[in-house]
């Protein structure tokens, strides 16, 4: 699919920034969506279009939706929907902000930057409790057809649907366990990634695992500290 943002299936960069913006009442967006065409290659910086533009381009997109708020005993989970976001990816900080002060020009004045967040790749891919996400990510032809559409016609069809998600973590409750008991928060064991015969049904394996959802709930994660 010559549509496919390549970003989407390739290993997470060195460094990355997140762009989320809003649209601005009154503007002309698809002017300033023509102008940043024109400096987007998929794979160095991709483009992810929320539901409000969509529905102010008069595109109606199935299956795109904002992202539910949920709150719980001791927790909440806000929603937090922008009208555009991009990711910018590479090996170097200063590149990265300085290609983000050009893509905010290309999009303004219908566009205004609302947040950035910058992140980067820890060893080898790991979350910084050490642990590796996104271990059961599927491969090759299993991971293109679980992250881009190949129905919808022209404009859909090899394009893929993002949840983008910040989370903090409490690095010093995870410090204050042993190595035992962070394994069992977690449900794998951090020296070799190998999940627990035993995991406690409170691990975060068994509270996630996509063969647990009906239907099965086959993703592509990509994850980067912040």
């Amino acid at each position: 699919m010559s549509k496919v943002q390549p970003a989407v299936l390739e290993p997470i960069p060195a460094v990355a920034r997140h762009l989320f913006f809003m649209l601005n009442s009154g503007r002309d967006a698809k002017k300033s969506l023509k102008a940043l065409a024109r400096l987007v290659d998929g794979e160095s910086v991709l483009v992810g279009i929320g539901a409000s533009l969509a529905q102010a381009l008069r595109r109606g997109i199935d299956g795109l939706a904002v992202f539910p708020h949920y709150a719980g005993a001791g927790f909440e989970v806000p929603s937090t929907p922008f009208a555009l976001w991009l990711w910018l990816r590479g090996d170097d900080r200063g590149v990265l902000l300085h290609r983000s002060l050009e893509l905010e020009a290309a999009l303004a004045p219908a566009f205004s930057l609302v947040q950035a967040i910058d992140a980067f790749r820890y060893r080898n891919g790991l979350d910084l409790s050490g642990y590796e996400d996104g271990t059961e990510n599927p491969k090759g032809a299993k991971a293109i057809a679980a992250a881009v559409r190949a129905d919808g016609g022209p404009g859909i069809a090899g394009s893929s649907y993002a949840a983008i998600q910040q989370w903090v973590h409490d690095m010093d409750a995870l410090e204050a366990m042993s190595p035992k008991e962070q394994d069992n928060v977690i449900g794998r064991r951090k020296r070799d990634n190998v999940e627990l015969a035993r995991a406690p049904a409170s691990a975060h394996v068994k509270r996630t695992a996509q063969e647990s959802f009906a239907p099965e709930a086959f993703v592509v994660r990509r994850s980067m500290p912040w």
